[in-house]
């Protein structure tokens, strides 16, 4: 097993956490939606995991430009800015990126269950690539 291998191995997992990430968004948005949840609950919960989501996808596209796979680290990067973009865009009087006050709105709502869906497609997408690259890394036996 060469070093293609156990990257694409960690990305594997990298994205597969990241995917249920992904799904516990949409799953916490999805019970605001319909009242099941408060909004100071529903948004200490996203607020929660707004950071490790950023980082473990950073940590992703570092882990492939470490493995010099260029083409899938420039996939990744739009979603990497997009992380990063909206973590350093919080308004100053926000609790987070996810604001209680805010996120009654149904456009602020709805188009945080479209980012949701996005970067769950984002990441299924990902995690295929991966496979892919790591099932033909393991069979080239490098």
């Amino acid at each position: 097993m060469g070093p293609d291998s156990i990257v694409f191995i960690l990305e594997l997992i990298s994205s597969a956490a990241l995917m249920f990430l992904a799904v516990y968004f949409i799953i916490c948005l999805s019970d605001l939606e319909c009242d099941y949840l408060n909004a100071s609950a529903c948004c200490r919960r996203l607020n929660l995991w707004v950071r490790p989501e950023l980082v473990g996808h950073a940590a992703t596209s570092l882990l492939l430009l470490y493995g010099f796979h260029i083409v899938i680290f420039l996939l990744n990067v739009p979603v990497a800015l997009w992380h990063f973009y909206c973590y350093v865009n919080i308004p100053k009087g926000n609790m987070g990126r996810y604001d209680p006050t805010e996120i009654h709105n149904k456009t602020v709502l709805k188009n945080f269950q479209k980012e949701a869906f996005v970067k769950l497609a984002c990441y299924l997408i990902f995690f295929f690539i991966y496979l892919y690259s790591m099932i033909y890394a393991l069979v080239k036996g490098e």
